[in-house]
């Protein structure tokens, strides 16, 4: 069995006085590509601000690399090793594509070699970062400024990379290039989590597949599994699933 990277026991966590997740279990196997989808206000994204740091649970652990990193400010979650990449545009346009890449490396900027290392090895991962990386961002295409986000994630060399919604407002053209992107840095050993409203493009370049509703997992299972249940369509077409939860005990 691989070893866990991240897990979530029992947390609960929201906004004000109210609580968006209600008691969420969850194990993201480490070189796994784990998806979670779900409809609206399921509470997908708030998953992501916990473990991020950016809201603290009320109850329940979250644990990475079996340290506890509840209430760890942001900054430190990411020098651990988990970075972000969030649903809105962050490209700057007006900077050039390696600029924008090398923003994600602001806190090691005094070690000149080390940015240097890092941006090759990022470059040789996603070539457009080499191939184009004098010009603005802004003439990239949308498939294109995403894949210059997840090099800019990369920077820090994090272990977890958490992708909030890569496909929002991308054509199938666009898509092509996200589902490349994201294998490539699967298959550069890192971790992925990813929140998806296209079930089936989240789905099918997963290995694992999460499925929330009203702030709970209600599946957890191999990817094809879970996009394969009867019950999804009742979930996406109206519904609620409510088959038991299940966990995968093999890495896919």
């Amino acid at each position: 069995m691989a070893s866990r990277t991240l897990s979530l026991d029992s947390v609960i966590a929201g906004y004000g006085y109210g609580d968006v997740l209600k008691g969420v279990d969850l194990e993201v196997e480490r070189g796994s590509v784990t998806c979670i989808v779900g409809p609206n206000g399921a509470g997908k994204s708030t998953v992501l601000r916990a473990i991020s740091g950016l809201l603290r649970p009320r109850q329940g652990t979250i644990r990475f690399e079996g340290a506890d990193v509840c209430g760890v400010a942001p900054a430190e979650i990411l020098a651990r090793g988990i970075a972000q990449v969030p649903q809105s545009n962050g490209i700057f346009p007006n900077l050039s594509v390696r600029e924008n890449v090398l923003v994600g490396a602001y806190i090691l900027r005094r070690d000149r070699k080390l940015v240097q290392r890092r941006f090759g090895t990022v470059a040789e991962l996603f070539p457009i970062v080499g191939e184009r990386g004098g010009e603005k961002a802004g003439n990239l295409s949308g498939g294109q400024r995403r894949t210059v986000e997840f090099a800019r994630s990369l920077m820090l060399d994090p272990s977890l990379v958490m992708l909030d919604e890569p496909s929002v407002g991308l054509d199938p053209k666009a898509l092509r290039v996200i589902a490349q992107a994201i294998e490539q840095m699967s298959s550069a050993g890192k971790t992925l989590l990813i929140i998806e409203q296209n079930v089936r493009f989240g789905l099918r370049m997963s290995t694992h597949g999460v499925v929330m509703e009203s702030g709970r997992v209600l599946m957890h299972d191999r990817a094809d599994t879970v996009l394969n249940n009867p019950e999804m369509a009742d979930l996406f077409f109206g519904g609620t699933v409510t088959a038991a939860p299940r966990r995968a005990t093999t890495p896919a």
